[in-house]
């Protein structure tokens, strides 16, 4: 399958991946050309810059979450119709797993997917010196697939003599440069970056960006490494993936999934949804900051992640949301819920200005704000009883990131952190619920999806013959 892609990277944090992997999908936008995006790692909110402010179709790829096979294959799949796949690395390029491992890092995905790598260099304070810096990220790896440098927070007047520079010694195509644009930052919070909508005028800083791109970046020699890239193994369906489909039964009517949608539950991953809807679910979103009552005729539940701590005020004085939610859940409805979602189930969360709001009571305790991370990064999932109809799930890739914790976590899986020896227990697990503070991507372990709606469809028998009596 051909795909023209390329892997923007760098080799720390705030060197500027976000705003110009943006500001590069803006000028791909402007062309005309269909593009598709893709974030390294399970980040949520770079995705929403890429498609909700561009418009552009965006995913994440993850080699901790799924095999090489799989990430293969969701490449394909979602850049099907695109003439170009953007990929935004994560962190410094060769870091992954604990910390210590090149494992699930930009450079791992770059080497899963054979993608040509961009390396954006933040070259304040430099100059010769990036010649040495560069090329420390070329040798690392013989197969470190970097082909090309951009220069961030470049001089104008620099570029030219470090573009000759870099491309005698190292041999290595510098393609472009971007100049100090304060106008154009997106800010840092508690919990990753601002959402798209939060941030004043950001349509308007992103079409300024691209004005600015177009003449500091070299977009044909960008297009060119693209095309370059050999074509990739990744049509047709995974072996075994097939084999997880729901069973809708003599019933071809799929099971209705109320899913959370708002201000304070808004951390998806789009290919969870898609794979939810392939599996047989029709989704139905509400809100339960601004909706009183749940869509009727719901056979389960999905809240995941967001910013409920933002918005306890709204959320405890929508009564009739949280009781009707209790209600449900306590009669048997299936029901999902990780991290934002989880803590709405409490009795009582603390939110960010130190006030105690009442939440659904589903979970017994309180949720808390902590000074720091509480738990933070890849953990895989074992269960320690059945769960969702199912004694053995299998291992579970998740992931985890909050600044606030509980007292009540739940026991009835162990998160065991890669590359270490820590662990400890975590998530509510009954027949027909599982929540917990973690994060899946369910085509790391589609069992997942599978009994729950499995579970949603048990159900939805059992709500229509109570009202056929």
């Amino acid at each position: 399958m051909k795909i023209p892609r390329i892997l923007l990277a760098a080799g720390a944090s705030g060197s500027g991946k976000t705003l110009i992997t943006c500001g590069l999908l803006q000028v791909l936008a402007n062309r005309g050309i269909p593009t598709a995006s893709f974030k390294c790692g399970p980040d949520y909110i770079d995705p929403m810059f890429h498609s909700r402010v561009i418009g552009t179709k965006s995913r994440n790829l993850d080699t901790f979450f799924t095999s090489p096979e799989i990430t293969r294959y969701l490449l394909g799949k979602n850049a099907r119709d695109c003439r170009i796949a953007v990929m935004e690395g994560v962190m410094g390029y060769y870091d992954g797993v604990g910390g210590t491992t090149s494992r699930a890092s930009a450079y791992d995905l770059a080497s899963v997917t054979d993608t040509p790598v961009v390396l954006i260099v933040n070259s304040r304070g430099m100059s010769v010196s990036l010649a040495a810096y560069v090329k420390g990220f070329l040798e690392y790896k013989s197969d470190s697939r970097i082909r090309g440098v951009i220069l961030n927070q470049m001089s104008p007047m620099l570029y030219p003599r470090m573009k000759a520079l870099l491309e005698k010694e190292l041999g290595i195509a510098v393609l472009g440069y971007v100049p100090k644009v304060e106008d154009c930052v997106i800010e840092s919070r508690h919990l990753g970056l601002v959402m798209p909508d939060e941030i004043p005028k950001l349509r308007e800083r992103l079409k300024k960006l691209a004005g600015i791109l177009e003449e500091t970046l070299d977009m044909e020699g960008i297009l060119r490494l693209a095309e370059s890239a050999p074509e990739l193994d990744a049509d047709g369906q995974p072996k075994g993936l097939s084999d997880f489909a729901f069973r809708k039964g003599k019933d071809a009517a799929p099971v209705r999934i109320g899913a959370a949608r708002d201000e304070a539950f808004c951390f998806f991953y789009e290919d969870n949804f898609q794979l939810l809807k392939e599996m047989g679910a029709e989704l139905v979103f509400f809100s339960p900051m601004h909706d009183k009552r749940l869509p009727e005729n719901l056979d389960g539940l999905l809240l995941y992640g967001g910013y409920p701590e933002l918005n306890g005020p709204v959320l405890e004085k929508n009564v009739s949301m949280r009781r009707e939610i209790a209600e449900k859940i306590g009669g048997g409805m299936p029901c999902m819920a990780e991290c934002g979602g989880f803590m709405y189930l409490h009795q009582e969360m603390e939110g960010m200005d130190g006030e105690i709001y009442r939440m659904a009571g589903v979970i017994p305790g309180r949720v808390f704000r902590t000074p720091r991370l509480a738990r933070f990064g890849y953990v895989t999932l074992k269960q320690k009883k059945p769960v969702l109809g199912r004694e053995n799930l299998g291992s579970i890739p998740a992931h985890e990131f909050h600044y606030f914790d509980s007292e009540s976590c739940g026991e009835d899986f162990l998160a065991e952190k890669p590359q270490s020896s820590r662990s400890w227990n975590c998530i509510h697990g009954t027949e027909t619920m599982m929540a917990g503070f973690p994060h899946l991507y369910y085509y790391g372990n589609p069992k997942i999806p599978e009994a729950f709606l499995n579970q949603c469809a048990s159900y939805r028998e059992r709500r229509m013959s109570a009202e056929n009596i």
